[in-house]
């Protein structure tokens, strides 16, 4: 039990009997590290329901806890605060009870508890994936494994957008200029050698543009005329009405990009559940549509076409069937959504990894499913995340400048293969273990640099400053548990003795005080669906345990009884930062 659980009912129990008042918003901080005490009560939310100084009332519940309370040595207060001194013999208890489980901090799930579906990448199969889908990635793969943590089970899933014009473009292209090239002739993954054509068919179509503009047509005229667009089109008709040509071509280039996707699925680190393709899902919703019309959920304006009116809720009227009857965007997302929960009955809830472009559209879905009379509908979330940026400045896929995912983990792998020779302390290292441990060291340095920023928010990707091996990095956590590694190597007793009777220096202590935070970073990660709050909880936790390192002697220590809880207590930080680096995809090398 942490000391908060054990604090809050005496604490309420001293509130009535003292002042007699009933209060249960009980409110806990961390003490300042400039007073001492080891957790901190706010007093000023009692002023409203008692009449006296925030002093006195402080000092009061503090004697009260030194006489009812044995883990209360003693109390300070300062201002509306209550610090607290809690004895060692506590965290040392605490300690012993935590020391053997290795995922502490990890819940299993209830029995009957509702699972979560995440899904996260959804890509297009017209390129090869970027930047920016390694953030989406990154963070929907991590939520995932956070909610699992946190004692939920979870489906992670993509939706693939493998239909439409821009399928269509690359398909064109290949057939225009590629002479039958395939992935193997080219020597190339199957993704990149699809989203080569892409790029040829902007090319080419800009060169049409150019030449009917230079013929004396407008700039709108000839986008719409360049027979290049206008084959294009007839293609996405052909493939509506299931043209044998045009499937076959389209199902061929599909599966290599499909090929491509696995494999820089499993460098990444990642992986899914399940797959919903946009080809199966696009019809999807309609139904549900002429459902929503007999409630009076949607309404038919004289076109023949149906809208939902979202204006007592701040937005606006949104169209959900065109009046020739096809489909929009919102209405597929009504219709998977609903399919996945009759493919997962055990859903009750989904988050959608998908950048903050799309946060109206997510609004106008979920009350739309909420207006429908789904249970779980109030149980989606928007995992809206900023964009990706380089030094260099924003990425377009159709001129071909954006970095591509493989390039950029290549290139983290290279990155962290120059830092670490410059170290030099990789000798004895075999060729084979070193480049794993570069790519551990620079998948690690991508991951981190890209999860500890707050998803909301836009972010400067910058390679070498995520490599270095100083700072809030990966690398320099990933350090900090080889080198607990190094010392677990070098102990000679048996690290399962029980230690109980020690006492504590004040590095300890505060190490002990961050790992008994973990269950509720955990808990406050997966309810914010924030990596952040992980990957900045550790780097805490390392700075602690390194100012602990330089502190104070661990294998060295005269007092074998002190020797072994030190050692023990690295044993400890070390699995805690496993634990933690697991919950955002990144691996920790024994060695470095």
């Amino acid at each position: 039990m942490n000391i908060s659980e054990i604090l809050s009912p005496v604490i309420k129990k001293a509130i009535f009997e003292l002042f007699d008042v009933n209060f249960e918003a009980i409110e806990f901080q961390m003490t300042r590290k400039d007073f001492e005490g080891d957790i901190t009560m706010v007093i000023f939310p009692l002023l409203k329901s008692i009449k006296s100084n925030p002093a006195e009332i402080g000092n009061k519940i503090g004697s009260y806890l030194v006489e009812n309370v044995n883990e209360v040595e003693r109390f300070n207060v300062v201002s509306g605060f209550l610090n607290l001194v809690i004895s060692d013999s506590y965290y040392v208890n605490f300690f012993n009870e935590i020391k053997e489980n290795e995922y502490f901090g990890y819940v299993s799930p209830a029995e009957n508890e509702k699972a979560v579906m995440v899904e996260y990448s959804s890509p297009n199969t017209n390129k090869p994936l970027h930047l920016g889908h390694v953030r989406n990635n990154l963070l929907g793969y991590s939520v995932s494994k956070i909610i699992e943590a946190s004692g939920k089970k979870v489906y992670k899933t993509q939706i693939i957008n493998d239909r439409g014009i821009h399928i269509c473009k690359s398909m064109l292209a290949w057939q225009k200029f590629g002479n039958g090239e395939t992935p193997q002739s080219a020597g190339l993954k199957g993704d990149k050698l699809v989203g080569n054509y892409y790029v040829a068919f902007d090319k080419e179509y800009k060169s049409q543009i150019n030449e009917l503009i230079s013929s004396g047509l407008n700039e709108d005229e000839a986008k719409k005329k360049a027979p290049i667009i206008v084959e294009a089109q007839q293609m996405l008709l052909d493939w509506e009405a299931g043209k044998p040509e045009v499937i076959d071509l389209w199902k061929k280039m599909n599966q290599w990009v499909y090929d491509g996707f696995a494999e820089t699925y499993k460098n990444l680190g990642v992986d899914f559940d399940s797959y919903y393709y946009e080809s199966n899902t696009y019809l999807l919703g309609k139904d549900v549509v002429d459902e929503g019309l007999n409630k009076g959920v949607f309404f038919k304006k004289e076109d023949g076409s149906v809208w939902i009116d979202l204006t007592d809720e701040g937005l606006d009227e949104k169209l959900v069937l065109r009046s020739d009857g096809t489909s929009v965007y919102i209405t597929q997302d009504i219709g998977t959504a609903i399919q996945r929960v009759k493919d997962y009955p055990d859903v009750g809830g989904m988050v959608y990894t998908v950048g903050n472009e799309q946060d109206y559209h997510f609004k106008v879905l979920f009350l739309i499913l909420k207006k429908l009379g789904f249970d779980w509908a109030q149980n989606l979330y928007h995992l809206s995340y900023g964009m990706v940026e380089l030094p260099s400045g924003k990425m377009k896929s159709r001129e071909g400048t954006v970095v591509d995912a493989d390039e950029l983990m290549d290139e983290m792998t290279q990155t962290a293969k120059k830092i670490s020779e410059e170290l030099g302390k990789l000798d004895d290292y075999s060729a084979q273990e070193k480049e794993e441990l570069y790519k551990i060291i620079g998948l690690g340095a991508l991951k981190y640099f890209m999860l500890k920023v707050d998803p909301k928010k836009n972010m400067m990707f910058n390679p070498e400053e995520s490599v270095d091996f100083n700072g809030n990095t990966g690398p320099f956590i990933q350090y900090t548990y080889a080198r607990i590694q190094s010392i677990l190597r070098k102990a000679t007793f048996d690290l399962n003795i029980k230690v109980s009777d020690v006492a504590l220096q004040s590095k300890e202590k505060e190490l002990l005080k961050q790992i008994q935070l973990f269950p509720e970073i955990i808990q406050s990660a997966a309810n914010q669906h924030s990596p952040a709050l992980i990957a900045n909880y550790t780097y805490d936790l390392v700075k602690e345990y390194n100012s602990f390192y330089q502190t104070v002697s661990i294998l060295g220590e005269q007092n074998e009884n002190l020797k072994v809880f030190r050692v023990q207590l690295s044993k400890k930080i070390g699995e805690v930062i496993k634990s933690a680096f697991e919950l955002l995809g990144i691996n920790v090398p024994k060695r470095m």
